[in-house]
């Protein structure tokens, strides 16, 4: 049984971020939304000009480098906004500094360094907080209720869709874009919080196959992949991922075919319910138009929900909705497609521990 730090009860939760790029403004607006139990009190990059930005956006103190943050900051939870090859090497070093972690998606790039991470926090004591905020979507909430309640009866077929666009200058905006080592392709990246919804709704996954491309951007990943899967409960699916849609993201999507149910969320970020029928009729059949909404953002609106968990785990009101071996799910199910495309042969999980 792991002891974490006593909880926090009598002041502010004190959050540091690393890295001042693209997602951070996301959790930038979180934190401020939980003014009341939350406060921002350091931030650091090594992008002069984002740091300057965030510096003047929060008014949160300046580090140039995530050492010196640790050295001064007096935070209880650094937050990496950092490319996601950097995750495993700032997760150690924060846990080594006695603070609680919470890192964007994907939580790593390599299967070992997902572990790495997972037992360090373990071995110092602290929280790894892995982000998933899209499951807080209402959409995808009232899915998951559905599914466990048993409305599908047994689900048969599932399909996702991920169809979006990146140009090439997206990539060329920063030099890790597109890399293996920092980033990875269109499944590890963009897809992330999609394949997180094949284990996260459907169970345990059996085996994985898959194909990926790189079609038309100049990068090492990949821009487009298929993978196909079966689940342990014995239903099969697809899931579809290309970056190279025309003219802008088109749609992000889940399909869940069953023994009594059909659904389908759709939208550009699965944010539209589509279709909805099931045998016998429930409650939730009157929430479905109320939970359907407008965005123009792949991100949803999800973040504000993640961190009023952390909050609260970190008071000692509640437990993680995604810790560190959330996070590994569906780390596992990226690498597990990875080493498919590669091989050329269908990967069974679990990958070796």
């Amino acid at each position: 049984m792991i002891k974490y730090s006593p909880a926090i009860t009598d002041r502010k939760i004190k959050f540091a971020l690393a890295g001042c790029g693209r997602i951070a403004q996301n959790h930038l607006a979180a934190i401020q939304r939980h003014h009341n139990r939350a406060e921002l009190v350091s931030v650091c990059d090594v992008n002069a000009a984002a740091l300057k930005a965030a510096v003047e956006t929060t008014g949160a103190r300046s580090h140039g480098s995530l050492g010196s943050m640790l050295a001064e900051t007096d935070a209880d939870v650094v937050v990496l906004t950092t490319p996601s090859g950097l995750h495993a090497e700032q997760t150690i070093k924060v846990a080594a500094s006695g603070r609680h972690v919470m890192t964007e998606k994907p939580m790593a790039t390599k299967w070992a360094d997902g572990l790495r991470m997972v037992k360090a926090c373990d071995d110092a004591g602290v929280r790894l907080f892995v982000v998933k905020q899209n499951r807080a979507n209402a959409t995808l909430q009232l899915l998951k209720r559905s599914v466990e309640s048993g409305r599908f009866g047994r689900i048969y077929m599932v399909n996702i869709n991920v169809f979006w666009t990146r140009p090439q200058s997206y990539y060329d905006s920063a030099r890790w874009r597109g890399t293996w080592e920092f980033d990875g392709g269109a499944l590890m990246n963009q897809a992330s919080h999609y394949v997180d919804l094949l284990e996260w709704l459907i169970g345990p996954i059996e085996s994985v196959q898959a194909y990926t491309a790189t079609l038309a951007r100049n990068i090492e990943v990949e821009d487009t992949a298929v993978v196909n899967l079966r689940w342990r409960s014995g239903a099969l699916g697809a899931m579809n991922v290309t970056m190279l849609t025309y003219p802008k993201n088109f749609e992000g999507s889940i399909t869940i075919l069953g023994e009594k149910g059909t659904v389908r969320v759709g939208g550009v970020a699965v944010n539209d319910i589509q279709h909805w029928e099931f045998a016998e009729p429930h409650p939730d059949d009157e929430k479905v138009k109320s939970a359907s909404y407008e965005t123009t953002s792949v991100y949803g609106f999800g973040h504000p929900l993640y961190y009023d968990n952390v909050i609260e785990v970190l008071r000692g009101e509640s437990e993680p909705v995604t810790d560190g071996r959330d996070g590994l799910k569906s780390l596992e199910v990226l690498i597990a497609s990875y080493l498919s495309a590669r091989d050329g042969k269908r990967v069974c999980l679990p990958l070796d521990y």
